[in-house]
């Protein structure tokens, strides 16, 4: 598992990327697709998922559906369209600090 000052800097980015690719989504939905993709390098709690939705929703990029489905009711997450844009930016930028970081270490990536 990655520490978790790691993934502070990058959970919103992971959020918005996931759901690019995978449309509308409930949390710990997320939290498995997240895991799943990661090999079970990147496991993302609740006390850090939520939080992260919550400012997303509130800077207008996501937007939230409520369900009920039997006694349970889910709250699904998807991108608006300028948290789409804002995926895609924000992947871009990742790519490039990583890149980045690769030469600062030293360290040739694939």
């Amino acid at each position: 598992m990655h520490s978790p000052e790691l993934l502070k800097g990058t959970l919103q980015t992971i959020v918005l990327k996931v759901l690019k690719d995978h449309g509308k989504m409930y949390g710990y939905e997320i939290t498995q697709r997240v895991k799943e993709l990661s090999d079970g390098h990147i496991l993302l709690t609740e006390g850090a998922l939520y939080p992260a939705l919550h400012k997303l929703e509130a800077e207008g990029l996501l937007s939230t559906e409520t369900v009920s489905i039997g006694k349970r009711i889910r709250k699904y997450y998807a991108l608006t369209s300028p948290g789409k844009v804002q995926a895609k930016e924000r992947v871009a930028e990742f790519v490039d600090f990583i890149q980045t970081m690769g030469s600062v270490l030293q360290v040739k990536l694939n």
